[in-house]
């Protein structure tokens, strides 16, 4: 449906120009095409059944009916230098010194960013009547994948069907 990806078009446009921390941007947004959708909900779903974790395969059978996945997230992104100790720490952290599902730690206030970015992509699918769900696992297979080299990721998949297919499942 052409008109989804254009509202992923304009997710992506929200997200860049979302509010930054000191003017600073590590958000970096990515929309999948068809391929790379197609890509991430059977890796989603074979994560599942290797790991037992029906989640992961329900969430993969949603990007695979999905028009179109949005996936936003941050790069190498450095500490806003603040010393706020909203991480935990009096001073700033050190980044990226885990490597897990994602890498960490990282700056509160980058992660709001993040956070920023995210809400300013969904409230424009919401305002185009577009289904969507924000999706730590899409992000996670989508980074362990290698489909996207970034640090933190969420996946966003979109559809319009007459029942929103994220939230009215089974369960």
């Amino acid at each position: 449906m052409e008109a989804i990806k254009t509202v992923a078009d304009l997710m992506a446009v929200a997200a860049c120009t979302a509010p930054k921390t000191k003017g600073e941007n590590y958000v970096v947004i990515e929309v999948l095409d068809h391929e790379r959708k197609n890509r991430l909900g059977q890796e989603m779903i074979n994560y599942g059944k290797e790991n037992k974790n029906p989640n992961f395969e329900r969430d993969g059978a949603n990007v695979l009916d999905s028009v179109s996945v949005v996936l936003i997230g941050l790069k190498n992104a450095e500490v806003a230098d603040l010393n706020c100790g909203a991480c935990g720490e009096a001073t700033c952290i050190e980044i990226n010194t885990f490597d897990g599902q994602f890498k960490g730690p990282n700056c509160a206030f980058r992660l709001l960013d993040m956070g920023i970015a995210i809400g300013s992509a969904v409230k424009i699918a919401g305002m185009m009547n577009v289904d969507n769900r924000i999706m730590y696992r899409a992000g996670f297979i989508a980074r362990e994948s290698g489909l996207i080299d970034l640090d933190f990721v969420v996946g966003i998949p979109l559809s319009a069907t007459g029942k929103s297919i994220y939230f009215d499942r089974s369960s």
